[in-house]
């Protein structure tokens, strides 16, 4: 039910495909309503509205065809749908991969639905308001009051213009909608929990009506050869257990093998009432120490930050082959994954990242949030739950991060308390993955111990993040933040070396980027490679995260282009950040001064 004419026309859940669905992407109608009288005027029951917008593009984005940038507080979507006659006596869903921040679903002027939550994915129920005989209208109502610190931002700007790390805003649906038609008894969702050590696969399903004698049958694939099948009672929570007889292949960034899946649910008397493919990972991350490990080998992380922002459709990919793009680029860079920066990637990323091998922290748009309104941390708790129930399943994410520098602590209580509910919530719904209670500060529970440093002296750096001899650690906040107890100790943001080319040499004075530019390209190479090299010198320090993948806008301190075109030698850029610590353990009994730091780089082979 797709056509390459529709925009983003891929299958947005990719770890959960069924193949009777139809896109909703395109041309909808469209209006702004800047004085919120729109229910006064009565646009819930409308048949159309003057101006047109491409979803899944927000109104703020050049790809929808809006490109409007100012506030929008109210606004309105409104699209004609016509349900097919074989969907008849099934349940119709109307699904929405993400809307920011408040919507109202009517159909033919009704009420059915709302939703809060800027980048959760939600589903509504259409079944008990359709009319196969003709069109109906459907109209989607959004309100997103960014200023009132109610909500998730993330990096969206709070004044009119882009500065310094802050951005285009994005508003409404901004990610793809579509419909699909289910049997009773069809799956909701399933959880996937690989035990590589027993070399088991549990698959939890959950169902929307569980019929009576109904039944799962679970089937997994090596390629094309069927190697396990199971059968188990289609109930509400059931668990299905995949035993590998033979060799277990595992999931890694260096082999990113996946099984395919196969998950029906089979009527008392056999009928198949529906059919689900997906794909598992077969991976094991842990923390033990101050040390990652993946699959019982530790695991040092060369991370890049990623904020997933795009010069024509901000915080949507204007292409599925622009997610994969942009992990191949973070590859090529020398880059084992990336942290993703105060934006929810949406799933088909994910996907990419399992098939290309390329580990991820997901991390929620938590600025915005008033740390100290009961109501944002209300919204923000719903969100965030709804986001790692989503993409748990994922093989290549590898830790949680649901808060980034919480700095705001003029209400110590409610800060604290958002942060041991943000961190509990998150162990509850995943204990596999460590959570990275708030990335960079403050710091109030965690399991891996985070911190910011964008020192640009390389022997600064060194000496501001060595442990002393009692123990202690740099802290972005200091003694402000919970004391470190001996956990993966990361340094998830430094570097962020402002660089403008000399084709963009005009708008340096407008750029942004972290202390003072290097003179010239030579002296950005020496800087970097000496950050990079202090870090590696540390023992205590289990991984880094670089700032940043690509440019964003007006700052300019990434490793590309925000067009994703090319800034460096990527040669030079390869062989600084795909060396490990065991590369530079001649450096730990040696002097850690800037000459030695930049002089004693062993080169990749």
């Amino acid at each position: 039910m797709n056509s390459p004419a529709i925009p983003r026309p891929e299958y947005p859940r990719p770890q959960f495909v069924r193949t009777d669905w139809i896109n909703l992407n395109g041309l909808w109608s469209f209006d702004f309503d800047f004085g919120k009288s729109g229910y006064a005027r009565g646009l819930q029951f409308s048949c159309g509205f003057d101006r047109e917008i491409v979803v899944p593009f927000c109104p703020e984005s050049i790809l929808s065809g809006i490109a409007y940038t100012d506030f929008m507080e109210s606004i309105w979507y409104h699209r004609l749908l016509t349900i097919p006659q074989h969907w008849s006596g099934k349940q119709v869903l109307l699904h929405f991969g993400a809307v920011d921040f408040e919507t109202d679903i009517y159909l033919d002027g009704k009420h059915i639905f709302t939703h809060y939550g800027g980048s959760s994915s939600f589903s509504v129920n259409l079944t008990q308001h359709l009319n196969f005989q003709s069109e109906q209208n459907l109209i989607v109502h959004v309100k997103d009051e960014l200023r009132k610190a109610r909500q998730t931002a993330g990096k969206q700007s709070l004044d009119y213009y882009s500065a310094g790390c802050f951005y285009t805003r994005v508003t409404g649906i901004w990610q793809t909608v579509w419909m699909e038609a289910l049997m009773p008894g069809a799956l909701s969702r399933c959880t996937l929990l690989s035990d590589i050590d027993s070399k088991n696969l549990h698959v939890r399903s959950e169902i929307y009506d569980p019929q009576k004698g109904s039944r799962l049958k679970l089937i997994a694939f090596d390629g094309d050869k069927k190697i396990a099948e199971v059968m188990t009672s289609a109930l509400h929570g059931s668990t299905a257990t995949i035993h590998f007889d033979e060799d277990l292949r595992l999931w890694s960034p260096e082999s990113p093998y996946l099984y395919d899946l196969s998950l029906e649910i089979l009527s008392e008397n056999g009928e198949v009432l529906d059919s689900v493919s997906s794909y598992a990972g077969m991976r094991k991350i842990e923390t033990n120490g101050n040390k990652f490990y993946l699959n019982n080998e530790p695991l040092y992380l060369r991370f890049v930050l990623d904020q997933g922002y795009y010069e024509d459709g901000i915080w949507t990919a204007p292409t599925d082959a622009a997610l994969q793009e942009d992990i191949r680029l973070g590859q090529q860079a020398g880059f084992n994954g990336a942290r993703l920066h105060q934006k929810v990637f949406e799933p088909r990323y994910h996907y990419w990242a399992d098939t290309m091998g390329y580990l991820t922290w997901a991390e929620s748009p938590s600025w915005g949030v008033n740390m100290k309104s009961d109501a944002a941390a209300r919204n923000f708790l719903s969100e965030w739950q709804k986001i790692v129930v989503r993409d748990r399943n994922h093989p290549s994410i590898i830790a949680w991060t649901p808060l980034n520098e919480t700095w705001d602590l003029t209400d110590s209580r409610r800060h604290s308390r958002l942060h041991i509910e943000a961190y509990e919530l998150t162990k509850d719904l995943d204990p596999t993955r460590a959570v990275n209670g708030a990335s960079g500060g403050c710091q109030v529970v965690t399991d891996i111990y985070a911190v910011h440093n964008y020192e640009q002296d390389p022997e600064k750096l060194f000496q501001m993040l060595h442990q002393q001899d009692d123990g202690s650690v740099y802290a972005t906040l200091g003694d402000k933040e919970v004391e470190y107890t001996g956990q993966p100790y990361v340094v998830d943001e430094f570097g962020g070396i402002k660089w403008v080319p000399a084709t963009d040499i005009a708008f340096a004075s407008d750029s942004w980027g972290y202390g003072h530019p290097p003179q010239n390209i030579e002296e950005f190479y020496r800087r970097l490679l000496g950050q990079v090299d202090a870090l590696l010198s540390l023992e205590h320090v289990a991984g880094y995260c670089y700032t940043q993948l690509t440019d964003v806008e007006q700052e300019q301190n990434g490793i590309y282009n925000y067009d994703r075109t090319l800034k460096f030698d990527m040669e030079q850029i390869r062989r600084i950040f795909y060396r490990m610590p065991a590369s530079t353990s001649s450096l730990k009994a040696l002097p850690h001064d800037a000459a030695h730091i930049k002089n004693n780089i062993k080169p990749i082979r």
